[in-house]
């Protein structure tokens, strides 16, 4: 994995690597220290680490030191999905070991491969061809239908979510991490809290849901548009797929911003799949006969997304956000809600 910016790491995010040289003595076949750590940039999350090796690199994620929320930052649940699905054959890293003990660096922590290939961070991929573009969002989109046509029981996933309406689940378990981190009152999370538990769609399949799946958390082959390693599965579960899949079309009503959004940029003349595009290729890998009126989801989606920042946004307040660029994506929040409440007016609010 390549990532720009790799940097020393700053005293909020050094951990002890003689502690961590031992436990992976014990716990990581094959290793041999020293080890070296460095923290990539970014991610708003669960800190990351490169960590090299005379015989190879690793990949650390840990849970933020100091206070965080009830279920936030669960690397416990990442590190059994990817144990889960790499026997499998979907792309994901190869998951070393978990470690649960705060005591070894500071937090709970699991160690894995560090994956070799392409973080595309700008969805426009201004610097590609249209073919180039056309064939790496085809990519994107078969490896999504390829993990939601996955038996989550064969996987060892049986158990890995909780039975019922998804979006029930969902809406309000983002109600209750909204309110564990509320800053001020908005009343476009107000209205949206009243009104999607009364709209819920009805839930027709279960699949292994990623929770964040676009394209910058995605490692592609350095010289072909296939995907080697989907990351950051800190939020994932069992769910109705129609949640990762609208959560990937945001991408098509948000306008290029750097990241993922791709508003205007689509059609033939960048190669970018449009969504309807999109859509008839997803439904055909899973075999669908199309999706629902997609508002309601973006709704929900954006409604998600404001209570991640607004944890975001309490991090910075309790001083222990991981990112540098954490104000600037905390400033966010109420542009969020209101352009989560305007899609709820338009599916009927």
């Amino acid at each position: 994995m390549t990532v720009d910016g790799e940097g020393d790491v700053v005293d909020r995010d050094r951990i002890d690597v003689d502690r961590l040289a031992d436990w992976m003595t014990a716990q990581v076949a094959g290793f041999a220290g020293p080890v070296t750590a460095r923290k990539f940039p970014g991610g708003q999350s669960n800190p990351t680490y490169r960590l090299d090796t005379p015989a190879r690199p690793y990949v650390l994620r840990r849970k933020p030191f100091g206070p965080i929320l009830p279920s936030a930052h669960a690397v416990e649940r990442e590190y059994r999905v990817i144990a889960g699905l790499h026997p499998t054959g979907f792309p994901v890293p190869l998951p070393h070991a978990l470690c649960e003990d705060a005591a070894v660096i500071g937090s709970p922590f699991y160690v894995m491969e560090l994956v070799e290939g392409r973080t595309i961070w700008d969805g426009t991929m201004s610097d590609a061809n249209p073919d180039e573009r056309r064939r790496h969002y085809e990519a994107l989109i078969d490896t999504l239908a390829a993990l939601h046509r996955i038996d989550p029981v064969a996987a060892g996933l049986g158990d890995y979510g909780r039975p019922g309406n998804y979006f029930e689940r969902q809406v309000a378990r983002w109600t209750k991490q909204y309110r564990a981190a509320e800053t001020e009152r908005m009343e476009p999370v107000e209205r949206l809290i009243d009104w999607l538990p009364r709209t819920l769609p009805p839930q027709t399949r279960t699949a292994i849901v990623h929770g964040d799946y676009r394209i910058d958390n995605m490692i592609f082959a350095a010289d072909a548009p296939r995907v080697v390693a989907v990351l950051d599965w800190e939020l994932s579960t069992l769910g109705d797929p129609l949640a990762d899949f609208s959560y990937l079309l945001m991408n098509w009503v948000t306008a290029p911003e750097g990241r993922s959004g791709v508003l205007g940029m689509t059609g033939p003349a960048t190669g970018i799949p449009t969504l309807e595009e999109v859509v008839a290729r997803y439904c055909t890998a899973t075999g669908r006969d199309g999706v629902p009126q997609l508002e309601w989801y973006f709704a929900y989606n954006l409604f998600r997304l404001t209570g991640i920042v607004q944890g975001i946004k309490r991090r910075i307040i309790d001083g222990n956000a991981s990112s540098a660029k954490a104000h600037e994506t905390a400033a966010r929040v109420g542009d969020l809600a209101a352009a989560a409440w305007g899609f709820a007016e338009r599916a009927g609010a």
